[in-house]
């Protein structure tokens, strides 16, 4: 009987929400991963109640997700008043270049400090350093394009180093860039393949200077590597146009 079944549900026990807070985390991970793969082009329009709709939450934590989003930068709002509304954030030379400077002088301090550790636990890193570049250096003398693969190959680079001696406040703040900096080494990747070497041997200054302890060199190995980066970026930027920007 329909009121029977009634009956019954009612004392069904009510699966437990979770936290506004904790939805709203989920939230703006999900949200920040998707533009940051390029699952959210640049330019995208932001709406909240379809957003809501696509990964399952009510409106109230994926407005906190984008103001957050917002603040960090990957969202812009654009329009006045009734009419503004909120886009994937576009990939331009200005941004980047603002992006890569942050990262380079973060990095170049946990570069500094990794060149500082004992002498047996740089070895064991340099060792790992040197088997990326070597697998880096595998794929541009073989000019095959695999951007994914070259992708994953030069995050794991920077972050041994960062991983090895970075304290909480410094990965904080790196963790909050570094994901910024990568939307536009994933978007583009592809076309900066013919500039690979010029990367790895820019990896191994830095592998030499870690090697040899000398926190300068290592400094300013990294701050180098992102300083060239984005000159690389800029060149294929002004070829294929700033995304997101039309």
């Amino acid at each position: 009987m329909p009121g029977a079944a009634r009956r019954n549900n009612s004392h069904k026990p009510k699966e437990p929400k979770a936290p506004r807070s904790n939805s709203q985390e989920q939230a703006f991970t999900n949200l920040r991963e998707m533009i940051v793969r390029g699952r959210l082009s640049p330019g995208t329009w932001m709406i909240e109640a379809d957003i809501a709709d696509r990964l399952g939450f009510s409106r109230t934590p994926v407005r906190g997700a984008l103001h957050r989003l917002q603040r960090e930068g990957y969202v812009v709002s654009t329009g006045k008043g009734n009419k503004s509304r909120m886009i994937v954030a576009p990939l331009t030379k200005e941004d980047a270049r603002e992006l890569y400077a942050i990262i380079a002088h973060l990095e170049g301090l946990g570069a500094r400090q990794t060149a500082q550790l004992p002498a047996e636990t740089r070895t064991k890193i340099v060792r790992e350093l040197k088997e990326i570049n070597r697998a880096l250096a595998d794929l541009c003398r073989a000019k095959r394009s695999e951007p994914n693969r070259i992708f994953e190959l030069d995050l794991n680079f920077h972050r041994i180093i960062m991983e090895a001696s970075a304290g909480p406040r410094l990965r904080d703040i790196h963790q909050t860039i570094q994901p910024q900096a990568e939307r536009y080494w994933r978007l583009y990747a592809g076309a900066i393949l013919d500039k690979l070497d010029e990367s790895v041997a820019e990896h191994n200054d830095i592998i030499k200077a870690l090697a040899s302890g000398d926190p300068n060199k290592a400094e300013r190995g990294l701050q180098v590597n992102w300083q060239n980066g984005v000159q690389r970026l800029s060149a294929v930027i002004d070829s294929l146009g700033e995304r997101g920007s039309w």
